[in-house]
């Protein structure tokens, strides 16, 4: 079969569900992940030959995008800040919102390493934290982005977890020294409770969040691939309390970030003004919001 006869039947599969732009990209990633094509390879080769070995894995995979579900999850990664992610139904896909986040807490971490150079060999190294860590993108970002930093990572699902600590940047870190995080099973809303058993100790330089935020009634703006596929639980809050999880974060932080320290946190555009009152609430004298590329208030910046 020809890559462009493959092509052209896949997006007209796909295009009642994404419409024609979107599951045109889609195919062209997929058929990239499947048989190493590019973008263009069904233009500058029209004469291109799917291999017949090839066809039955490709076939198997449209079938799973028609049915709505995600191609990160079909193919099994994600790229977010230039690194590649194994992802899988347990965990959220990264999205570019949280590249945000990562660039804004990269910056004032590297900050801080930089000053902490000149004590030479006796620096201590700069602790983060990434609360809801999920597939770990977040954490892993930050420790390759800031080598020598300590990461730790935490969430309360276990599968969560140990796909965290599967990803693979050993290549990476031989080249430039960091560290890999540390991923521990931890409950933020359970914290200071008596009844949080995660073992997340000391004071942190920086503690990052992108936890739960979206409300109960935005599902009925939600897409099919979205509320079929991703796990919810770390997705949607209720309608009646959804900043539990920043007042848990705010109090948290409080105990946890050192004096000099900062947060950083992904929230819910329709909150940004309650979110920054929670932390001010808790104890921090300043806070910040930062638009995402939409214009909307996405990332809130806390410290003392």
């Amino acid at each position: 079969m020809l890559l462009k006869d493959f092509i052209s039947e896949a997006v007209s599969a796909l295009e009642s569900l994404y419409g024609q732009n979107e599951a045109r990209a889609m195919i062209l990633g997929l058929c990239e992940d499947v048989l190493g094509t590019r973008s263009y390879t069904h233009i500058v080769e029209p004469d291109f030959v799917i291999a017949d070995r090839k066809l039955p894995e490709l076939q198997k995979k449209l079938s799973r995008l028609a049915e709505a579900e995600p191609l990160q999850y079909v193919v099994g990664h994600a790229p977010f800040c230039g690194y590649d992610f194994r992802v899988t139904p347990d965990v959220l896909i990264p999205r570019q919102e949280t590249e945000l986040l990562c660039r804004n807490a990269i910056g004032f971490a590297s900050r801080i390493s930089r000053m902490r150079l000149s004590s030479g060999k006796f620096a201590s190294a700069v602790r983060i934290l990434d609360l809801c860590t999920g597939s770990g993108c977040i954490a892993w970002t930050l420790a390759l982005s800031v080598p020598g930093a300590e990461t730790v990572g935490t969430d309360i699902s276990e599968k969560a977890l140990a796909l965290a600590r599967s990803q693979d940047f050993r290549t990476i870190q031989k080249n430039t020294g960091a560290k890999s995080p540390r991923f521990v099973l931890h409950d933020i809303l359970k914290a200071g409770t008596g009844e949080d058993t995660g073992n997340v100790t000391g004071k942190f330089d920086l503690i990052v969040s992108n936890p739960p935020y979206v409300t109960e009634s935005e599902k009925a703006l939600m897409s099919r691939n979205v509320l079929e596929y991703e796990p919810a639980g770390a997705l949607f809050v209720p309608d009646d309390d959804p900043l539990l999880y920043y007042r848990a974060i705010a109090a948290f932080s409080m105990d946890h970030l050192n004096p000099d320290g900062a947060g950083f946190v992904e929230i819910n555009e329709a909150f940004g003004a309650q979110t920054a009152e929670i932390f001010i609430a808790a104890g921090f004298s300043r806070t910040e919001l930062t638009k995402d590329l939409n214009n909307r208030n996405r990332i809130l910046h806390f410290w003392r």
